[in-house]
This record gives C-alpha cells, structure tokens and sequence, in this order.
C-alpha cells in the first residue's frame, strides 16, 4: 500500500508539473476540481478527436487456424495526444454486441415445458447478421470521458464482429482478450493496422493506466480482466455484471431461467453474441457450443460442476489488484443482485479497495457520474480526492429516491442488521402466520404444484392450495431489511423432483395504480431439493420422506412501510423462472421444521417495536 500510495503521489506531481508546463505555452491538459475531471473546451471538438481501429495479438488461438486470435479495437482520443504530445489514461469497454446479435426466432431458446429430469427436445440455432463499421466499433462513453481529458477505448470480445477467435460464454479467452488489450496499451503486447498483416501500431498517446466499466455482459469483461491481475488495470466499475454463469443459469441445483428469458441457457447466449467470422463459426459451433457447452451445462439435474466452476469469476479473484466499484439494482432478476455482492465481499476480504452502489430498480443503473469521475479520476490521474479514505462503501438508492442521490452507509449489509427468525403457524389454504416465537406442533401443510398461476396471483390470492402463504403481524412503523434473507424448509415431496421456490412479499398487494416492483417483492429464492446435501450432485427424493432444504434468497436492503405485512410464500414451480412439468406434485412442509431469517436493522428489539401494538 505504501508502494502504491509513493507511486501515486510521484504520479500527481508529474501530471501538476506538467499542467502548469503547458498552460504557460498555451496548451489544453486535464483540469481537477472538487477531485473530479472536468470538461475542458479544447477536447471537446469531435470533429478533431482521432479515431482510429487496430487488432491486438492474444496469447491464445480458438478458432482452430494455427493463428493467434486477434481482437479488433478502437480508440478515440483528444487530438492534443499527437499534436501536443499529450498522454492521459484510458477508460475501456468490451462487448460481444456491438457487432450485432441474433434474431428473436421462435424455438432458439430451450422448451421449459416438461418434465424435470428430463431432456427438451433440440432447439434451433439462429445466426447473427454482422452490422458495425470501421474504425468505430462503438460510441459508448466517449461523449462523457473524452471531453474530460480520457482516451476511450472499444473491443469485441472474441468470437464476435471483426475480433477473431470463439466465443466461450466466460471461458479464459474471454478473460485473456482484454488482458492483451491492456497489454498493449502498457507496451506489452502487439497491434497491428489489419487482421491478418504485420504492420504494428503503438499506443504512445497513454499513461498506460486503464479503467474499465460495462452494463451487464459489458461489465462482466472488466471482472474477467481484472482476475488475471494485469498491471495497468487500475479501478473497474462493473455495472449489474454476471459473475457467475451458474448463479445466472442455476439456482442452488435448479434449473432456473434470467427474469424475462424463461428457456435461455449459456449455448442460448452463445448463438446470440457469435456475430464474429462466417468462416469460421462452423468450428467454433463445433467445438464449443456443441461439445463443451452441451457437454458441461447439464440442463438434466442443474448440478454444479467443473464446467460451471470454470465460469465462476469468484474462483479467480486471487490475482486481482484492481480497485471496484461495484453497481447493481435489488431489483434485477436479470443478473440478480447476489452477482455484484458476492464479489464485493471477496474483494472486502482481500483487501482491496472497494465500495458498492446499490438502487432499488431493475437491470442497469450507472452509479452516479460524479462518483465514477472520482473513482476513475483517483485511480487513473492519481489525483488525491479521499475515494480510498471514505468512511462510507455502501451507497444505497432508497426506496422513490432519485438515483443519483443515494444514502451512505458505512458497509453493506448495513453493520447495524441482526438476524432476526421468524416461525410459521399453520393456516393453509389461506395464511398462516410468520413469528418471532416459535409454536410446537403446528403440523403439516400441503401446496400443490401448479406452474400455469404466476406468484403475484399466488400472493394476491385468499384461497389456494398452490402456494402457502405465511404473514407476519401488521408494522406499525417501518422495518428497515439489509443483507442476504436466509431459509431452511422441512419438507416431502409426492414425486423424487420437485422445484421449490420461495417469495418475500410485502402485503396487502396494491392494486389499482401504478406500482414498483420494490411495493411488493422483497426478495426471491429458487432450489432443488435433491441437491439438498451437495450442490455438486443431487439424489431423487424418496415420496414422502422429509428433508431440510437451506438456501440464501437474493440479497437485500428495503425499507417495508409501517401498515404492510411481510408475507413469506412457498411454491413449488415458479411459472416466471423454473421449469414447467405437469401440474400434481405435491410438497408437504413440516411447520415445526422451517424457519425463515432476516437481517433486519436494529435486531430482534426493532422488529418486536414495530409490532409491539398488534
């Protein structure tokens, strides 16, 4: 730490000098107030930004030619970096889409409608149509950073557009891709004005420090780079990444769809993105998609293997320096939130500087703009604006607040979250309660699996025996959640598989005028309970016999309004996210033997406060 904080103060005296130099013979350098970069009207011509594209030699060939692949980039810089010999640092972007993706054909994602256990038939494989053109590959950024003394740059990740090589859906070369972008822009590795020629180009208009950002799978590839540790990599700010292609296609041995893509899996996703060579895709189709993938995804028992593991950004975070700023919405059940938690807590772990912003909306949301200038602009110019002394690393969005104005709080979960456990009372078919004491023999209840009712039916209905539905005492003043809602569920099943599915709600369901989604779910959780001793290998369930299923539902941080029931619901297929056998099977909970816990702020006494007049 010491080492880098020299590093940096060296580098902030050389940037003064340097600034001061040339304002005294008239030429245009970054300018800092209030520890942000600021527009400086001289880069703002867009007319004279240079723009230009190359290809940057990997270390690695997944097309099969006998060629290292290369990836196509492009970089847009302030025309002051080759007439006034200026250097400034970069922020980067890579995707798999900006050369276009495959069409929405019918039959191109995976049939849920079956039964569990069982294989769908062979679906069809679209194929994408390649747009873009040179030498911009995307205008992304670049309007925000570049006025502010930042070069920007862009590349296709392998396998797509003009970028050579295979896709992978999160295999190495998608983590090895950027790495030789960023080498390149230190010197460390060769780009070349053509795909195939031996004209070199150099990157001598940077310092060489890079950040990088991204939405979603553009914010997986800044993760992915960071975990190989390369140098120059100095501060990500993923924005809802997918950290784990098990946790978006898997669900504690379930096979569970993204929200909103109900049949979509990781070879789904590879058709989607393989807009690279024509030539070439036969091969990859071959050897990827229809060899490892088929061979590694396991759509029959959801099990967890080496194939996921292998996809899984947490197992690789042993090399990672770069500091992060992780961003994501408690609402998304695209990429659901656990994917920029569980990062955030490795990175707290290992030491890294880190913080992480949270809203209450869906997929997407950028942190505000003033707090990634100041990430990008500490790490990246060296400039000492207090990002690494901040008391405060969780910055949460409350609930109908503006998202560029959320509240600080020291970490997440906020420190102040005790986990509180609530027992159930029985109540089928209509609802039974959720306390804090626990009540011996409450007995057995029985749900019967009916996929074709969605879950806010089930939580609006008085009556069903398809879900049951346990609520807790009315609040008489707000319960504020934070952090990850945890459940252990005793229970049988009349079949040996079974989907489980639970929701948090918070009731009565409003109806009648517009509502947010955060008005009513507080949070989900999906499992196998065949997987309920490994995740790595599940066993059918014996009818009859009753197990514990424990599991972690998404994390969390709400506010639930003084007048609301929080309402614990059980279901067995969730006609949104799981797959759709036939309606029948029937789950049996043992009251006695399921609890629910709640990280709620201020404990057991805040909650016992809240209801103390019911």
């Amino acid at each position: 730490m010491k080492k880098i904080i020299q590093s940096s103060f060296l580098f902030l005296i050389l940037i003064t000098f340097h600034s001061v130099h040339a304002q005294t013979i008239g030429k245009a350098v970054p300018v800092f107030e209030n520890g942000q970069a600021q527009i400086v009207p001289e880069f703002k011509d867009a007319d004279k930004w240079i723009r230009t594209d190359l290809w940057v030699e990997t270390s690695f060939d997944t097309d099969g030619d006998g060629k290292k692949d290369r990836m196509h980039v492009d970089v847009t810089r302030p025309f002051q970096t080759e007439n006034e010999g200026l250097k400034l640092p970069v922020i980067y972007e890579s995707s798999p889409y900006y050369a276009g993706v495959a069409p929405d054909v019918e039959g191109s994602f995976w049939n849920v409608n079956h039964e569990l256990g069982a294989a769908a038939k062979e679906r069809v494989h679209p194929e994408v149509v390649r747009t873009g053109k040179r030498p911009i590959i995307s205008n992304s950024l670049i309007s925000t950073w570049v006025p502010r003394g930042f070069i920007v740059v862009h590349s296709s990740s392998p396998g797509t557009g003009l970028s050579q090589g295979s896709p992978t859906v999160g295999g190495e070369n998608e983590s090895l891709a950027p790495k030789a972008v960023i080498d390149w822009l230190n010197g460390r590795a060769n780009g070349y004005t053509s795909p195939d020629g031996n004209e070199k180009v150099k990157a001598y208009w940077t310092t060489g420090k890079v950040g990088m950002t991204g939405t979603s799978y553009n914010g997986t590839i800044p993760l992915a780079a960071a975990t190989t540790g390369v140098k120059g990599l100095e501060v990500i700010i993923p924005v809802a990444p997918n950290t784990s292609y098990y946790h978006y296609y898997r669900s504690n041995g379930l096979v569970r769809s993204p929200g909103g893509y109900l049949g979509e899996d990781v070879d789904v996703l590879y058709d989607f993105i393989h807009s690279g060579d024509e030539s070439k895709r036969a091969y990859s189709n071959a050897k990827i998609r229809d060899t490892e993938m088929k061979n590694g995804m396991d759509r029959i028992t959801g099990d967890y293997n080496d194939f996921w593991a292998g996809r899984d950004y947490l197992n690789k975070m042993g090399k990672m320096k770069a500091a992060i700023l992780m961003a994501h919405g408690f609402n998304d059940w695209n990429v659901m939130p656990e994917h920029s938690y569980r990062i955030y807590k490795k990175a707290k772990e290992m030491g890294l500087e880190t913080a992480i912003y949270y809203h209450q909306n869906g997929h997407g949301g950028n942190p505000p703009l003033e707090m990634m200038n100041k990430w990008f602009t500490h790490y990246l110019f060296g400039i000492d604006n207090g990002i690494e002394k901040e008391e405060n690393k969780a910055f949460i969005v409350r609930e109908n607040d503006d998202l560029n104005n959320p509240t600080p709080y020291k970490d997440y979960p906020n420190p102040d979250a005790k986990p509180v456990s609530f027992y159930l009372t029985k109540g089928a078919p209509k609802a039974g309660g959720l306390m804090t004491t626990k009540s011996s023999n409450q007995g057995k209840e029985t749900l019967v699996d009916n996929y074709s009712f969605e879950g806010a039916c089930l939580a609006k209905a008085e009556n069903t025996d398809h879900r049951l539905l346990y609520v807790s005492p009315k609040l008489m003043t707000d319960v504020h959640l934070s952090g990850v809602p945890k459940i252990t569920v005793k229970l049988a099943s009349s079949k040996p598989a079974a989907n489980l599915s639970v929701w948090l709600v918070s009731l009565p369901w409003n109806e009648g005028r517009a509502t947010k989604i955060t008005d009513n779910i507080i949070t989900r959780g999906w499992a196998d309970p065949q997987n309920q001793a490994s995740i790595r290998k599940g066993e059918p369930l014996i009818p009859g016999k009753f197990y514990e299923v424990s599991f972690d539902l998404q994390p969390d941080d709400q506010i639930i309004k003084k007048g609301q029931q929080i309402g614990l619901m059980i279901m067995s297929s969730d006609k949104e996210f799981t797959l759709h056998p036939e309606p029948g099977t029937e789950l049996t909970v043992d009251l006695d033997g399921t609890m629910l816990t709640l990280p709620i702020v201020g404990g057991s006494q805040a909650f016992m406060s809240a209801v103390k007049e019911n």
